[in-house]
């Protein structure tokens, strides 16, 4: 049993998965489900597969229920036996490296774009990785304090920015409902999906929490909260723009918030405001996944100092966030990482929570000896 670290609340969990899925989903999203959906019907495929999600969520934290106080790194070989949970491991690793960089340079995209146009893209990717491990090295608990600071920010102003939009709002862009049958819903399910991307920490943070029975009550209340925050998005941006002005543009909510303004109101201009802060909420889903691929490396090749192995990742991150040429090769490295986590964190778990109860590995049993060890 981690003593030093098995002291997660239910709340924490999920300001951790919650943060862990919400980055640059939220400005890509109207964009990519539209051009899938090809009607306003959009929303639709948002609620079903928020729901979708929701049960994969529940799957992964009643895996890791029958192996408590302990990662997915540190059980798979239980179940899988020690050569096949090497490769499903470093498997799970590569996936939070590569997605780590891929947030960074979107990072440096946004910045680069709206905020310091001339400023290269290496030196705003090695700033960020700094930064990152500055407060990587706090531990966990300084990374949940510090976003849950953050977040509460990020979504009033998000929600703020929501209700200035409504000047605008035009509820014909919605309709009509179901024009076209329910098939353009169902192709619109894998794009928005994969914007969960990040309830996959489950499988880690897990391991760390006081009372694991409230682990799916925080699976369940992060993947709806983000749910809901989704469908809002979504709702205002076709509301605003209207499905062909979405599908033309690279970040439609972000080019929603530019369209408005309101004199007068604090501010007159939100674009600034709104960037800088979901800037930093695309550099918390960054920092979470930065943290639990090191916990992966050390429990999968049982090392000791994590902060090690946090300094050894920053080469490999900075080289991979680099990679891309330019910002459409960044977004289609993105949907190679939603493909690729639909095998490793939806149809893999329900494998290994099938071979578990086959195999007789974990429950009781192992509820006891974590009790042991403790």
């Amino acid at each position: 049993m981690k003593q030093s670290t098995s002291n997660i609340n239910t709340s924490e969990v999920i300001i951790v998965v919650i943060n862990s899925i919400l980055g640059a989903g939220i400005l890509t999203l109207p964009r990519t489900i539209s051009k899938a959906v090809g009607t306003p019907d959009v929303w639709i495929s948002v609620i079903l597969s928020g729901l979708i999600v929701t049960t994969i969520s529940i799957l992964l934290v009643t895996l890791c229920r029958r192996f408590p106080g302990k990662t997915v790194f540190e059980f798979i070989p239980e179940i899988t036996g020690q050569w096949i949970a090497y490769l499903l491991g470093l498997l799970i690793i590569v996936y939070f490296v590569v997605l780590c960089s891929f947030e960074v340079r979107v990072m440096a995209e946004i910045t680069s774009m709206y905020i310091l146009e001339r400023t290269p893209t290496w030196v705003t990717i090695m700033v960020s990785l700094w930064i990152g491990i500055y407060m990587l090295t706090g531990g966990l608990k300084v990374i949940i304090r510090v976003f849950s600071i953050v977040l509460p920010v990020t979504l009033v102003l998000l929600a703020l920015v929501f209700l200035l939009s409504t000047k605008m709002f035009e509820i014909n862009n919605l309709r009509p409902l179901l024009g076209d049958g329910f098939m353009p819903v169902l192709k619109g399910l894998k794009p928005s999906c994969l914007s969960y991307s990040g309830y996959e920490v489950l499988l880690i943070i897990t391991a760390y929490m006081v009372d694991v029975k409230a682990s799916n009550k925080a699976a369940i209340y992060s993947i709806l909260s983000c749910t809901i925050i989704y469908l809002v998005t979504i709702v205002t941006v076709v509301g605003n723009l209207s499905l062909p002005g979405i599908q033309t543009r690279m970040w439609p909510t972000f080019d929603m918030v530019r369209s408005f303004e309101i004199e007068g109101f604090l501010f007159e201009r939100y674009e600034s405001l709104f960037i800088v802060f979901w800037l930093m909420q695309i550099f918390a889903t960054y920092a979470f996944k930065h943290y639990f691929a090191a916990i992966g490396i050390r429990d999968l090749f049982r090392l000791k100092n994590i902060t090690s192995i946090q300094f050894a990742m920053l080469p490999v991150l900075y080289v991979i966030a680099y990679l891309p040429k330019n910002l459409e090769e960044t977004l289609a490295l993105g949907d190679f990482l939603g493909n690729m986590s639909i095998f490793l964190f939806g149809l893999l778990p329900l494998l290994l929570l099938i071979i578990s109860f086959v195999r007789k590995k974990g429950g009781k049993q192992a509820s006891s000896e974590a009790l042991k060890a403790s």
